[in-house]
């Protein structure tokens, strides 16, 4: 199985649309990193967790899922890049490999001693549009296959259907 953590603000502080909206709407940013996530997850099966600071939400550590990710928000004095190593040197055994996504350097080479795999927040960006892209296209292809196989009619014709569908005569 595949595992892949997430540091949630970093991730957002490095992605230009995210980064944007954060300026303006920090739960926004959070939920679309979250939404993005979950369209990962779907397209490649990894489980996804993503962490997030409790400086930024103070109180009590809080798990939840969301979209079918978990999210996890550190208790407070907890920063992310702890809990994350905690959970890649607990997650990581035999049958799992833990991927973990941050562009802190200093993480990076924590999680990779630990025998995670490090995937900067460009790289997984990068990733993401590419997935973006296939489900785009996959859409497309579905729609257009489906379309292929209608009657073509001409547009009167389509009309006095229409008329004959909705009972007008």
């Amino acid at each position: 199985m595949d595992v892949l953590i997430v540091d949630g603000y970093n991730i957002i502080g490095a992605w230009p649309e995210l980064r944007e909206l954060k300026k303006t709407d920090f739960a926004g940013a959070r939920d679309k990193l979250i939404e993005k996530m979950a369209e990962y997850k779907a397209f490649t099966g990894y489980r996804v967790i993503i962490v997030f600071d409790a400086h930024q939400v103070p109180g009590i550590e809080t798990k939840t899922t969301n979209h079918n990710v978990e999210v996890i928000y550190t208790k407070e004095n907890e920063i992310a890049d702890e809990r994350i190593e905690k959970m890649a040197n607990e997650l990581n055994n035999i049958k799992t490999q833990i991927h973990v996504a941050t562009s802190d350097y200093t993480e990076q080479w924590v999680v990779f001693g630990q025998g995670a795999l490090r995937k900067s927040a460009r790289e997984l960006l990068n990733e993401m549009n590419s997935i973006e892209k296939k489900i785009n296209k996959s859409l497309l292809e579905t729609n257009q296959s489906k379309a292929t196989n209608r009657i073509k009619i001409k547009g009167e014709i389509a009309e006095i259907f229409e008329k004959w569908r909705r009972g007008d005569r």
